[in-house]
């Protein structure tokens, strides 16, 4: 029997008290379309095919109403969450560039032994967010 395995990341997660400064750092500096915004709850992004969800923690602790549009069961995390996009080689010296032109301080450039290079920051909430190439994973 074949085991299954997913096809890929379809949305991942971040949680912010903040939804204001999330959805200007993540429309403004990194580019992202607003798919969907519920104030004090959730914004919604789109990002090469796949979502980024940035959750208030507050609101996402508890399930809502059983009448609200979106249901999903009670979720959340405390403290910073980690997230990492996709980028070539050539692309990591334009966002090391960008981000700093826009006043986010890279946090670490790491060049990793087995190749491939990552530059960490921070969202105004406190993510932990990196550039990296996928060949520090041994991906294309």
């Amino acid at each position: 029997m074949k085991s299954l395995v997913p096809s890929g990341i379809l949305e991942s997660s971040l949680y912010a008290v903040d939804l204001d400064a999330a959805e200007k750092f993540y429309r403004e500096v990194l580019g992202f379309k607003v798919f969907s915004r519920q104030p004090d709850r959730h914004v919604f992004f789109e990002c090469a095919g796949q979502m980024l969800l940035v959750f208030n923690p507050k609101s996402t602790a508890i399930a809502p109403p059983p009448d609200a549009k979106i249901q999903m069961s009670p979720h959340g995390a405390t403290g910073p969450g980690h997230l990492c996009f996709r980028a070539s080689a050539e692309e990591m010296e334009v966002w090391k560039a960008h981000l700093e032109a826009n006043g986010v301080a890279i946090e670490l450039d790491f060049e990793w032994p087995q190749g491939g290079r990552s530059i960490y920051f921070r969202d105004p909430a406190g993510n932990s967010l990196e550039f990296a190439e996928p060949r520090i994973w041994g991906l294309r």
